[in-house]
Formats: C-alpha cells, structure tokens, sequence
C-alpha cells in the first residue's frame, strides 16, 4: 500500500500521458538513427520497424492507458527497455548505438518517477545491465564507454528520485510519513479526473477513539506513538492502490478507487477487526457521478457521524441503511405535495421588525410522525429526488407569499436552500426561472442560500449556475458561514450579496470575546465588501445586543420564531397595514 501520494499514487492519466512522449520520443530517435546509419536492407528494416513499435506503443498508451491496472504499466515500461536493447544491437556503428542506449533514460526516469525508490532501483540496475549487454555484444563499444554511459543515466535517475521526494514532502505528514491533507486532495482530483463512466471509487474517514483521553492522561509522545501505529497497520493491511492520509488530528482520509460502498465497508470492517486495539471509528461513503470531492467527503464524514453516534468503535456506509420503503413513501409525497414548507423569520436588528423568512422542507410520515430534515433531504440527494424536492418547495414557498402579497400588500422576502446537487444540474437555472414566471413571485426578492463548501474551484458547475441565478435576479447567500471550508480572503470572489454566520459561531459570541471580536471583524470586511450579514441561531436577547452592537443587520433564530406554517408567522406580526421598510 502506498503511503505517499508521489510517486506511489500518481493517477494514470500522469503516467500515461509522460509514458506516451517518451515512446514517441524514442520512436523519433530511432528513425532518425536508421535514416543515418550504413546498414544492410534487413536491418534497416528491423530498426524501422522497432521504430514504428514505439510510435504504436505511443498512440495505444495515450488513447487507453488511463483506465489500465497499475500492473499494465510495468508492462509497458519493460517493454520499451527491450526494445532500446534489441535496437542497440542492431545498430551497426557504434555512435548510433550509444545515442540509443542513451534511450535507457527515459525507462529509468519513468522508474523513480512514478514508482517507489525499490521499483526505480530495479528499473535502473535492469535497464544498465541490460543496455551495457547490448553495446558490449555489439562489439564496436568499448567497456569505459559503456561505464560512461551508465554513470550519466544514474547521475540523472538520481537526480529524478531527488526531485520527487522533495515535491513530494510538501503533500507529507511527517509524523506518519503519510499523505498529508493537501497531498489527500490531490490525490482524490487525479482519481477523478481519471474515473470512467462505470468506474467505482469509495472514500473513507477513520477517526480515532478515546485519542483525547490518550494525549491527556499518557502525553502526546504517546497519542503521537498511536497515531503511528495506525498509519502503519492500515497501510500494510490495504490494498495497493489505496491512498491513506492523515486528514488532521486523529482523523485520517482513505480513497479505494475500484470498490463500491459495500465492498469498501467490508474492506474496513475487515482491517478493524484484525486490530482490534485500535478503536476506530469509519464513515464510508461512495462516489455519485457528477459531483465534487468536497460532497463525497461530506457524506463520508455524516457517515462517520453515524457511526460514532451509534455507539463508536463502529464502521457505517453513508446511506447503507436506507429503508426501500421510506424511499418509495418520500418519493410519494414529493409527487403529491405532501412535504410541508415552514417558515422561520429573519429580523432586522436596527428597527426590531421581520422583513424576510426562510423556507424550510417538513415532512411527516402517515402513521409514524415527523421525519428529521437532516435525514430525508440526505435521503432525497442518495436517490435523485432532491430536484423534485427543491423544486416543490420553490414552488409552494414562492406561490404562498404570492397570494400574501396579493391579500395584504405586504412582501416578506424568501430564502431557499439549495443543494449542490441541483446546482450542478445544467437545467437548474432555468427550472427557476420557470417557477418564479409561474407563481408571479419576483426574482430580486428570492434568495438562494448555499453552503461555502459548494463554491469551491471543484465546483466549477455550481458556479457557473449562481452566476446565471444572479444574472436574473436572484440574490445568493452563503449559508453556514464560519464553519470549516471558511476562507474570509474569498469574500470578495464568491458570487454572493448576503453572508449568513453559522449558528455554531453565534452560540459563544457572548461568552468567549475572542469569538465576538471575530465576529465583529467577519461583519467588518464583510460590510466592507458590500455584504449584509445574517447571523443564524439567535437564542438570547444578549446575543441579539451583541450582534447589533458589533454591526450584524440581520439575525435568524428561536428568539425571533421557530420554524411554522406562514399563517402563524403572519399572525405573529400582527400585519394590519401595508408597508414599504427596507428589506435583507
């Protein structure tokens, strides 16, 4: 198994692009070499058709090599070793026969450069010997020319290792000596950019258990001898192909390119249980076509959730226990209409009064009760009805506040999550566009809130669709501000009008100044940057001051209304008379 994503992991697409030019390179050579030489009518011949084997070698590797097994690739590496031999023995004169075993380069510099330093090793002693055979067996090559050679192509294979190792130190955990973070996320775009239609890839989170206490009660010396230790057993216990990482802490990141959810949580049961001492907790998550790393890993890490509040020291596929009949019921009640659209208000802090609300999916199961959010819009995503979902609560949202304004006069402006799932869809834009025409509801008072996370460059879809959105009318929000993927120097790049703070931030601001000065910072820039600020989780009317203290113009949560049908929100404002206060 390798632990480093260079050279060990280095997708095949790299490979075979590099693999391709040097066939083609050699090819050129040896035609050139034949068209140069005083050679018999057979020989020639032979050495043009050597040349010709490189350029088909060439073209066969660039058009299918990116889906070959890592094996096919040693294959293809030792035949061109052959073949260089084959073409110096041939060769009549001795200047053209070094010039060609000078070819043994390329083997060697592919060896140390896209596999590991005993691979490159043996690539190098097997190509010198057998291209020192060649010029000696073709007899016009002397010995210490022969030796010259050799200490070129190892001063050069070398120098390659060298260079591998050091770019590869900055993709390194040098504590587990495994792939680091960056080098995880690396090696996870190559395995994508490389996945076939019917290929599978799973991708897995480890979380140690009880690690705290390790650190606390035993010092880090010995947290740092456990984090090793698991490095080590799951690397020799995987497969070849897999990419191990340390992910950050005690948590470490696995992809398993070729194995279904299934088949990957059977893989990881199976290395848990051959060491049992070390107590892991796994998320196991499967890839979907179409969309980004960031997704994938998020399923991984709810399933990793799942699996510690089972009961920890458990294994869990994101997904693995859906109900067929759940699945059947929810797609039943997205058709009908049955899911619920509540409603929870956004208050502006400066004037104390509502001036927006945001839509939230509820659903209820006929003789079961109320399903949590969080479980069937996760289920709505695995089984691609998450459109049809969004799409009716657009729809009942936008028609409902609608028919509020044609009553009343009064307009509450709307806030809708959506998915990145629907945002990668290329007809999302325009299904909006769409049910905004229908319901009357305008563009410029609907908000879409999306999480950080889908804004990545990865995301390069999800993008694209929120500028069309914007392009409409429609304002964005970045929803769940603060969490991990936060970055404050991308304020100014994402397509977005308003910044909601997640209410995980907001919880402390009044308990931890470091916290509030962050806060008041984030609404700093963010003001700056022609942002309004939303903070999400208001709870207490001492947070509700400190927000407004620290320039926060919005604020969502329980203190202002918990979630509910839009004619209790309505009630609760108490609306006698039309009005034109500014909005969100």
């Amino acid at each position: 198994m390798s632990r480093l994503r260079s050279p060990e992991v280095v997708a095949p697409r790299a490979m075979a692009g590099t693999i391709a030019v040097f066939y083609l390179v050699g090819g050129l050579a040896g035609l050139l070499i034949t068209a140069g030489a005083d050679t018999d009518r057979t020989t020639g011949r032979v050495l043009a058709a050597l040349s010709v084997a490189a350029f088909v070698g060439a073209a066969v590797v660039h058009r299918w090599a990116r889906g070959w097994p890592r094996w096919a690739f040693h294959v293809v590496v030792t035949s061109a070793a052959v073949l260089i031999d084959v073409a110096v023995l041939l060769t009549p004169h001795s200047s053209s026969a070094v010039v060609t075993a000078s070819l043994m380069t390329f083997v060697v510099v592919v060896g140390y450069l896209f596999f590991s330093v005993v691979v490159g090793t043996a690539y190098l002693v097997g190509g010198l010997a057998g291209v020192t055979l060649a010029l000696l067996a073709q007899g016009d090559v002397t010995l210490p020319t022969a030796m010259a050679l050799q200490t070129v192509i190892v001063a050069l294979g070398t120098v390659t290792r060298s260079l591998v190792l050091r770019a590869s130190d900055a993709s390194r955990d040098p504590l587990t000596e495994l792939a680091n973070r960056r080098g995880f996320d690396q090696a996870m775009q190559d395995l994508l950019a490389g996945l076939g239609e019917d290929d599978r890839l799973s991708a897995a989170l480890l979380d140690l258990d009880g690690f705290k206490a390790v650190n606390d009660t035993l010092g880090h010396e010995a947290g740092d001898h456990v984090l090793r230790e698991v490095a080590a057993a799951w690397s020799a216990a995987l497969p070849p192909d897999a990419v191990l990482a340390r992910h950050g802490g005690d948590e470490f990141a696995l992809l398993l390119p070729g194995l279904g959810g299934s088949d990957a949580l059977a893989l990881v049961r199976s290395v848990c249980a051959r060491y049992p001492d070390l107590r892991l907790s796994v998320g196991v998550a499967q890839y979907v076509s179409g969309e980004s790393a960031a997704q994938l890993m998020r399923r991984a890490d709810q399933a990793l959730y799942s699996a510690k509040a089972a009961g920890r020291g458990r294994c869990e596929l994101e997904g693995g226990g859906d109900v067929p009949e759940l699945v059947s019921e929810l797609a039943a009640a997205v058709r009908a209409g049955d899911v619920q659209v509540y409603f929870q208000p956004v208050q502006q802090l400066a004037t104390d009064s509502v001036l927006g609300v945001e839509a939230l999916a509820r659903w209820t199961r006929p003789g079961v009760g109320p399903v949590s959010p969080e479980e069937f819009i996760a289920l709505a995503e695995r089984h691609h009805l998450i459109g049809a979902l969004g799409e009716h609560v657009m729809r009942s949202a936008t028609g409902q506040l609608a028919e509020l304004y044609a009553r009343t006069g009064r307009r509450l402006r709307l806030g809708v999550n959506v998915s990145g799932l629907e945002l990668c869809d290329p007809g999302y834009p325009e299904r909006m566009r769409a049910v905004l025409a229908e319901t009357g509801w305008p563009a410029s008072e609907t908000v879409l809130e999306v999480t950080e996370s889908l804004l990545d460059a990865e995301s390069a879809e999800a993008v694209r669709a929120l500028h069309s959105l914007r392009a409409q009318g429609i304002v964005v929000a970045i929803d769940d501000f603060g969490t991990g993927y936060s970055s404050l120097s991308r304020l100014d790049t994402l397509p977005a009008d308003i910044l909601k703070v997640d209410s995980s931030f907001i919880a402390a601001i009044t308990t931890s100044p470091r916290r509030a000065q962050l806060l008041r910072s984030i609404v700093g820039l963010a003001t700056g940057l022609g942002l309004d600020v939303v903070a999400e989780g208001v709870e207490t009317a001492e947070q509700a001051a400190l927000l407004e203290t620290v320039g926060c113009t919005f604020g969502q949560g329980w203190l202002y209304g918990p979630p509910a049908p839009l004619a209790e929100v309505v009630a609760g404002l108490g609306w006698t008379t039309p009005t034109n206060a500014p909005r969100p």
